[in-house]
């Protein structure tokens, strides 16, 4: 599975009655560009009244989902340096991760951050922690109730 930035643009009525076109951007984990389109319209639908376009999809390089705020209304990627040493040389070898986590704020983005590596046994350091335009994140759901 990979996460897929979808971009849904269709008409949001504002809060002084005006009807305005708006670009929203969402995330989805799908296999492909195909089934990434088909889930972010599936979830959209009963949210949107009347038409939306999917106007962009695209693939992340976000490979990991921390838990954060299930109540908090932001996302934030925090960009990861894992930190190793290189047998050989002996030198400091750094490779970037990319994770994304709901939070209400950048200060408890990084404290869900902390708290997922936690248990972890990689050096590492936060190389940049940014608050993005994602609106919402919608995970992959095994079907259950088929039986076939």
């Amino acid at each position: 599975m990979m996460l897929y930035e979808c971009g849904v643009r269709y008409e949001r009525t504002m809060e002084n009655g005006m009807t305005k076109k708006v670009t929203e951007l969402y995330l989805v984990d799908a296999l492909s560009f195909a089934e990434a389109e088909g889930r972010i319209t599936n979830e959209m639908e009963p949210y949107i009244s009347g038409d939306f376009d999917v106007v962009t999809i695209k693939r992340t390089n976000i490979s990991e989902i921390v838990k954060g705020l299930s109540t908090a209304d932001k996302w934030f990627k925090a960009k990861l340096m894992y930190i190793t040493i290189d047998e050989k040389t002996g030198k400091e070898k750094k490779q970037a991760v990319h994770f994304i986590v709901r939070a209400s704020d950048i200060n408890n983005a990084h404290i869900c951050v902390v708290e997922h590596m936690k248990g972890s046994v990689m050096d590492y350091e936060i190389a940049t922690l940014d608050e993005t335009k994602i609106m919402d994140l919608f995970r992959y759901k095994v079907n259950t109730s088929d039986n076939g």
